[in-house]
């Protein structure tokens, strides 16, 4: 057995393990056993396995889909599992976007605080949609070089790369408010388990409530946004970061905020849609 084979494997165990513990769907937790258990019993290293024949090579291995790949290929590139670190509260999204080539920790600031991302594919999304241009002091060409270099990273995580960029899928903006609406209300009765996030958490307490849960064809990770703008701001407690896949292993994040001004004023709003949420209030808005 490798030793970063079975490195790995622990890795997805804890994942499956705190997917138990949050009463998160029981073939979820199932899939990164099994995952685990594949990689224990693979002679070759997984690293050199992935070297030879990329993501495709480790999909090829019994128990093993497209979305546990790409969190296996994370880990061996970049040395962290982000969605283990979203299962503990313990993402740290400045700390992602400063691994980026020419982002120091300023502009991995803004990049957070004006566009509200906490992921590589989401500020992936804010760069296609032109929303990275709202970042104070980034220039056309830092823009598109910041862009190409998500997108030959990110390729090499996914299966069908250009596939999946013209699909286009994502949940729709009213499935992603009926989460939102679902975790503040379960959240507010003390009806979910709680994790003890390791930032901005000195004495270890768990207080960030989490939920899993599916839609149509769509899972659904949702939880407060514990970051240092939202404390900063008072607005743990109304930020809500909602992360998803499909069936297809497709996936992504959304923040959930209550509007501060403009026409969705008082409104819960998805964070870079907003004009669909305004296609959705429209009707309450005319009526006031």
């Amino acid at each position: 057995m490798h030793a970063l084979n079975h490195q790995v494997a622990n890795e997805l165990r804890e994942i499956a393990a705190l997917l138990n513990a949050q009463h998160a769907n029981p073939f979820r937790c199932n899939a990164y056993l099994h995952a685990a258990d594949t990689l224990d019993n693979t002679p070759q290293n997984i690293a050199e396995l992935m070297q030879a024949e990329g993501i495709r090579g480790l999909i090829a291995l019994p128990g093993i889909g497209e979305g546990i790949a790409r969190s296996i290929y994370e880990y061996i590139a970049t040395g962290r599992m982000s969605r283990l670190e979203n299962l503990k509260g313990a993402a740290d999204p400045v700390a992602l976007f400063r691994s980026i080539p020419t982002v120091g920790r300023a502009l991995a600031e803004r990049i957070h605080d004006t566009l509200q991302v906490e992921s590589l594919e989401a500020l992936e999304n804010a760069v296609r949609s032109g929303q990275l241009a709202r970042v104070e002091g980034l220039g056309t060409k830092r823009r598109e070089a910041i862009g190409s270099w998500l997108k030959q990273h990110l390729d090499q995580q996914r299966r069908r790369p250009e596939q999946m960029r013209q699909d286009n899928v994502m949940p729709t903006v009213t499935l992603i408010l009926k989460v939102d609406e679902e975790y503040r209300a379960k959240a507010a009765a003390g009806s979910l388990p709680a994790i003890a996030p390791k930032r901005f958490n000195p004495r270890n307490k768990a207080w960030l409530p989490i939920l899993h849960t599916t839609y149509d064809h769509w899972h659904f990770t949702a939880l407060y946004s514990n970051t240092a703008r939202a404390h900063n701001l008072n607005r743990v407690h109304d930020w809500v970061v909602i992360y998803f896949y499909d069936d297809h292993h497709r996936e992504g994040q959304h923040t959930v905020v209550t509007e501060t001004h403009g026409k969705l004023k008082g409104e819960r709003v998805v964070r870079g849609r907003e004009p669909e949420c305004l296609q959705i209030y429209a009707p309450a808005s005319t009526g006031r």
